[in-house]
């Protein structure tokens, strides 16, 4: 990292994993990720946000989209992650406190090149173990109900997130779908 990046000097290593790196020869086996405590004003992360937002916004409609924009992930209730290749984004996610021992994911994203190379897997296991650092006794997410959606419900019926209720200021919606663990 540069001298002044935004990017804390906490990182967590992600190894590609071995299979993909096999049916992609052309990747260096010195590649590496990490994962960084952001503050959010680089302006590569933003374009990543806003990207996201966008995507969501594309598939979704806007009374169902509750993707948080920079200055409600900036909020202190929140912290945010990056997935970085080098210093490019690959990948983003963010617990908001609530309150009493429960946290809401959010904002987890995955570029769609760096997408089945397991950047995913091991950002929510990063925030996972993060939560139970924290204290924290549940993890609730929203995601969409579309079919767009199907890799993120999958990746957290993994990681042993069960279907709940809507939480928090959440409500029934055809759109959106809800998750919850107890850590």
């Amino acid at each position: 990292m540069s001298p002044g990046s935004p990017y804390s000097t906490f990182r967590a290593t992600i190894a590609v994993l071995p299979a993909w790196r096999r049916s992609h020869p052309g990747v260096s086996d010195d590649v590496a990720m990490n994962i960084v405590v952001d503050d959010l004003s680089g302006p590569e992360i933003a374009a990543f946000l806003a990207e996201h937002v966008a995507e969501m916004r594309s598939i979704t409609p806007l009374e169902s989209k509750h993707a948080l924009d920079l200055d409600g992930l900036r909020r202190p209730e929140v912290t945010f992650w990056t997935v970085l290749d080098g210093s490019t984004p690959v990948g983003c996610g963010a617990i908001k406190d609530l309150g009493d021992g429960w946290g809401e994911i959010k904002s987890m994203r995955v570029a769609a090149s760096y997408q089945r190379r397991g950047v995913a897997s091991r950002l929510l296991g990063h925030i996972l173990a993060e939560a139970r650092h924290r204290g924290f006794v549940r993890l609730s997410l929203e995601t969409g109900s579309a079919d767009f959606f199907a890799p993120a419900r999958a990746l957290y019926e993994k990681f042993g997130f069960e279907y709940c209720e809507p939480f928090g200021n959440y409500r029934e919606d055809p759109h959106s779908v809800y998750l919850t663990k107890l850590l």
